[in-house]
């Protein structure tokens, strides 16, 4: 079994998608942000804060991918449904008038 980087990467993405383990996921990040037991420790100048800085980007950008797909789920879910939609940007075309530029002399 090899060790790196991108298999750690890919193993907190699965695991962090799969309802049953996300909240445990999330619980032992940020325990481990708070823990002063790190790989690399806080105290060193540079390299303590790029294990902790690489983990909490890692988290955001996760928990902001799932909260987007259940935004998306939940919007095509009320489009099926046949409720009314709030408008948005995407649904611009209507609205959308044509202007001839030209130049001043």
């Amino acid at each position: 079994m090899s060790f790196s980087i991108e298999s750690v990467y890919n193993w907190y993405r699965n695991t962090i998608r799969n309802p049953k383990y996300r909240w445990w996921i999330i619980l032992g990040t940020a325990l481990y942000l708070l823990s002063p037991f790190d790989i690399a420790p806080d105290f060193l100048p540079i390299v303590g804060q790029i294990d902790d800085v690489a983990l909490v980007t890692l988290l955001i950008s996760e928990v902001s991918q799932i909260l987007i797909d259940y935004l998306k789920k939940r919007q095509n879910k009320s489009v099926v449904s046949g409720e009314p939609q709030p408008p948005d940007a995407s649904n611009t075309t209507a609205r959308t008038i044509d202007v001839e530029a030209s130049t001043l002399p």
